[in-house]
């Protein structure tokens, strides 16, 4: 294989790796030299390069070079407590592996706040485990702390002056391109039911590229450190928008196909629509950084005079299918209006009156009202439960670590330190990944332990190490992401030889003890990944998703008795939301994994709990409880039925098995209900349209994925339903 100027691009676009890995060489070889040749000083040299390295390789840190910049100086009270805690709990194995275990989960536990502090994971472990080893030296702690002070002080320099990486597109960018294109569909439909002979082409040519623009918002088509994924409310807001945008633009296809013919809220429902396109235009427009923060009077005051419309006129006699097209539009309305608020809530902005009632609450933005350190509270304590994959994967790599660093105290491995490494280089999320990981990782090992121990045997003058390490160091570093982990173990291999040449005497042996101590952390591994949730992201995932949708059963069962009977809302909503999160968690994680042919629609699964959840919260705000008593007997087999095709896939989700297709209803329900209801028969409409497209999401699931289709509508429909997913933070 030729390694050409043209490979090389296309492997790496923008060159964004080798330019990480020359700034990282030259602050970790550039650190080590100024304090073992300058200072003279042993004890600080290792802790500015391997500094260097875990905040600068091992990290992930998302941002503007001047954000990451930012993020390597906060961190810094943080590095010098890991390796005080190190270097202190070293003083016996015991206490070491106790620091180990503990730190370990909490280190990687604290990630579900979000991808700035997943990043910096990895890094933060290697802080605590290079000094957790013997020789017992307190005396030493402040020559440690100031090699790490130093190496991060560097780095930050580094990201902001030596080939500082582009700025990503921020993610509120992309979400303005999508709420550009939604705005654009929605006039379009506007016009076409408006008289407009253009309309309906137009919205066919608009609506490629509008959704095009939502599906770069899915979190598979983001790098996880793009992902509004913390737990503070700007990226809560930011994440409920996107969801709510992708929503839209589904519903939209709907009304691309929907026949507008004998509509009797045509004319109210084109107004709807436009004003709902304004807003959106406000919205993207300062998402962009192009405009004020968008507010929402605008629809709310078109959804009052729309149904002020519909106050004025009986709709009586009226077929369903008639007042469907209004219903459609009245929801494009609300999720319009609730899109707006999460932006206004990403802004900051004040909302004004509340947009969840009491009657309501918690509601979609209950964060809103939160202090930033509680909702930061609030998502650690979602997620400490053996049903979180975050709990799971910390739980798993603290055991691992935990026993590795036994092992190397029980035996006095002389760099044990090289065990707990291998740990966080192989260890996965599945016990499938971490026994596809450990071949290459094992075969670059000895071959680098080969070419160690030949430089070691020959006896190469100490100056030509210092000469030779950042050559290694830099391909080292570019060649992981490049080639991969067999060359980067190969590499990274010689790296350790030449580096512990300089600090202290070393023969051939060095490189024997790097082997023996890689197999031990590789067997490690893949004894804790067999024990530990061997099935990582893809077990979890059938078993959450399975109970999203149960949960989102009681959703639809709880909703029409609120409507039909006038029960009061219970705990349906809450539940459904908490077990979204975890659902939307599980999928986060296995996106990561390497998957197989996959039964399972896993984005149509996920947003058909999602449309529940959404779709229930509105219908409670804005339709009186206990209106459509009349049409309580049909309602309430609808609800029956729905709730019961959720809980069989439900049920062949958490047996493993592919969702069945779930069947047309027996009969059209909406037959038996009275058309003489008066203005509550406009809240039946909202209710069919809710309920008619929960039965088509479900119907999605058991579609087989990616199964191509003939006709262009179809092909429409199948990528607005895989739009999301998932709709929460």
């Amino acid at each position: 294989m030729a390694i050409t100027p043209a490979w090389l691009l296309r492997r790496d676009a923008g060159l964004v790796a080798v330019r990480r890995a020359a700034r990282v060489t030259l602050v970790a070889c550039g650190g080590f030299y100024l304090c073992r040749y300058g200072f003279g000083n042993a004890e600080m040299a290792p802790y500015a390069l391997f500094g260097a390295v875990a905040l600068g390789a091992l990290s992930q840190i998302p941002g503007s070079p001047a954000q990451r910049a930012r993020a390597l100086v906060a961190a810094l009270p943080v590095a010098w407590l890991l390796v005080t805690l190190g270097t202190l709990l070293s003083v016996h194995t015991a206490a070491a592996v106790a620091g180990m275990f503990v730190l370990g989960f909490v280190v990687s536990f604290v990630g579900v706040g979000g991808p700035r502090l997943v990043g910096m994971a990895t890094g933060m472990q290697l802080l605590y485990i290079l000094p957790c080893f013997p020789p017992y030296e307190p005396g030493s702690l402040g020559w440690r702390l100031a090699g790490v002070t130093l190496a991060v002080l560097l780095l930050a320099v580094a990201e902001l002056v030596l080939w500082p990486d582009p700025t990503p597109v921020p993610y509120p960018a992309r979400l303005g391109d999508a709420v550009a294109g939604l705005a654009g569909c929605l006039v379009a439909v506007a016009d076409g039911w408006s008289g407009s002979p253009h309309g309906r082409s137009r919205l066919t040519a608009l609506l490629a590229g509008a959704i095009d623009a939502a599906e770069a918002l899915r979190p598979s088509r983001l790098p996880p450190t793009q992902r509004p994924a913390s737990a503070g409310r700007r990226d809560r807001a930011l994440t409920s928008a996107a969801g709510t945008t992708r929503l839209l633009l589904g519903r939209t296809v709907d009304l691309h196909y929907a026949d507008e013919q004998g509509a009797v809220e045509l004319p109210g429902a084109a107004a709807l629509l436009r004003q709902a396109a304004s807003c959106a235009e406000a919205a993207a427009d300062w998402l962009r950084g192009r405009g004020e923060v968008p507010e929402t009077d605008r629809v709310a005051a078109a959804l009052t005079q729309f149904r002020a419309a519909r106050a004025a006129t009986s709709p009586d006699g009226a077929t369903p299918e008639q007042l469907r097209l209004g219903a459609l539009a009245l929801s494009l309305g609300e999720w319009t209006k609730s899109m707006v608020t999460a932006i206004r809530v990403a802004a900051d902005a004040p909302l004004g009156t509340d947009p969840t009632p009491p009657s309501a609450q918690p509601g979609p933005f209950w964060y809103a009202y939160r202090s930033t350190p509680w909702l930061w509270w609030h998502r650690m304590r979602e997620h400490l439960t053996p049903r979180s994959v975050y709990f799971q994967g910390a739980l798993r790599l603290a055991a691992a670590l935990a026993v590795a660093r036994l092992l190397a105290g029980v035996f006095d491995l002389s760099h044990g330190f090289w065990v707990l490494l291998t740990i966080l280089t192989v260890l996965r999320t599945s016990a499938q990944e971490t026994r596809a990981v450990l071949r290459p990782a094992l075969v670059g090992t000895v071959v680098g332990s080969v070419l160690a121990a030949g430089l070691l045997v020959v006896g190469i003058p100490a100056p030509v190490y210092a000469v030779v390490l950042p050559l290694v160091m830099l391909i080292g570093l570019a060649a992981g992401p490049l080639l991969g982990l067999g060359w980067a173990q190969a590499l990274f291999t010689l790296v350790i030889a030449l580096v512990f040449a300089q600090v202290s005497p070393v023969d051939w042996r060095l490189a024997e003890a790097r082997v023996v101590d890689v197999v031990l952390g590789a067997v490690v591994g893949v004894f804790i990944g067999l024990l530990a949730w061997p099935r990582g992201g893809s077990g979890e995932l059938h078993r959450a998703t399975g109970t999203f949708l149960a949960e989102a059963a009681h959703v639809v069962r709880e909703t029409v008795a609120v409507l039909a009977l006038g029960a009061h809302p219970a705990d349906a909503l809450p539940r459904a939301r908490a077990a979204g999160q975890l659902a939307e968690a599980s999928y986060a994680l296995y996106q990561g994994e390497r998957q197989l042919a996959g039964q399972v629609d896993w984005q149509a699964s996920l947003i058909a709990g999602h449309h529940a959840v959404r779709g229930a919260e509105a219908l409670v705000r804005a339709c009186p409880a206990g209106g459509l008593l009349p049409c309580v007997t049909p309602l309430t087999g609808t609800a029956a039925d729905l709730a019961g095709r959720f809980e069989r896939i439900a049920d062949d989700l958490l047996r493993r098995e592919r969702p069945g297709q779930t069947g047309p209803p027996s009969k059209d329900p909406w037959t038996d209900c009275p058309t003489d209801l008066g203005q509550d028969l406009y809240h039946l409409a909202d209710l069919r349209v809710w309920l008619d497209g929960l039965r088509e999401d479900l119907a999605r699931i058991a579609d087989t994925p990616g199964a191509a289709s003939t006709d262009e509508p179809s092909k429409l429909r199948l990528r607005a339903a895989r739009l999301a997913d998932g709709a929460t933070g």
